[in-house]
């Protein structure tokens, strides 16, 4: 197999942000509500289960920046009855750069495919600007290009997302490589032509796998890997 390219997920491949339902008890508490662990996780499994509704899906968050931005804020909200504010600070703290945790072999499987081939992407389903937390974490020098789906007008796992990315990097999508960690959304690379790995998912800071990556790119740039 040849590489020429690598193309990464953003969230969960090679970051990771601590649990909706961590992220509500600790700004919930911070709201002086202290309902505990089980009201947390309760909450932010009607916003998880809301979120994937049809008619929730149907409206395009990961294809507009604004719709993005309004729905989570609908969705984040649901609790603001009981804590006024919640909503809120669930979306700065879930949006925060600082809050976005690189996995253990992040920033090296970065530099690594930024030295060998010089052609790195980023492909992520979203409707806001992921480059803010490379750029908090000093890795954004590291990416060639962003493919944002808010951005670019399609979602993963239609292949014109990939193929989009590979046209971006100059790269052919039989020598561009894939990783992600969806079984459904990062998968689509296969059928866009790509070979691809799927992480599983872990923890913020934990080593998730990324370090694959570096081997299967140790040979010379472009070259062959068996």
């Amino acid at each position: 197999m040849q590489i020429d390219a690598v193309l990464f997920d953003f969230g969960n491949t090679l970051f990771a942000h601590a649990s909706l339902a961590d992220t509500i008890a600790g700004e919930a508490a911070a709201l002086g509500h202290r309902a505990g662990d089980e009201w947390a996780a309760q909450q932010a499994a009607r916003i998880d289960a809301a979120s994937q509704l049809p008619a929730e899906l149907a409206r395009g968050r990961d294809l507009s920046a604004r719709v993005w931005q309004e729905r989570f804020g609908v969705l984040y909200a649901a609790a603001d009855d009981e804590v006024p504010g919640l909503g809120a600070a669930v979306y700065r703290a879930m949006h925060a750069p600082e809050r976005w945790i690189p996995y253990a072999s992040t920033a090296a499987t970065l530099q690594a495919a930024h030295g060998r081939l010089g052609c790195v992407g980023v492909v992520s389903n979203t409707g806001w600007d992921v480059r803010t937390v490379f750029a908090h974490h000093g890795l954004e020098h590291l990416v060639s290009e962003f493919v944002l789906s808010y951005e670019i007008g399609v979602t993963k796992p239609a292949p014109e997302i990939f193929w989009g990315a590979c046209a971006a990097l100059g790269s052919a999508p039989h020598s561009t490589l894939m990783v992600g960690d969806d079984p459904v959304a990062d998968a689509g690379a296969v059928r866009a032509g790509m070979p691809t790995v799927l992480l599983p998912v872990a923890p913020p800071a934990a080593d998730n796998g990324l370090a694959l990556v570096t081997r299967l790119i140790s040979g010379a740039a472009g070259g062959d890997i068996d």
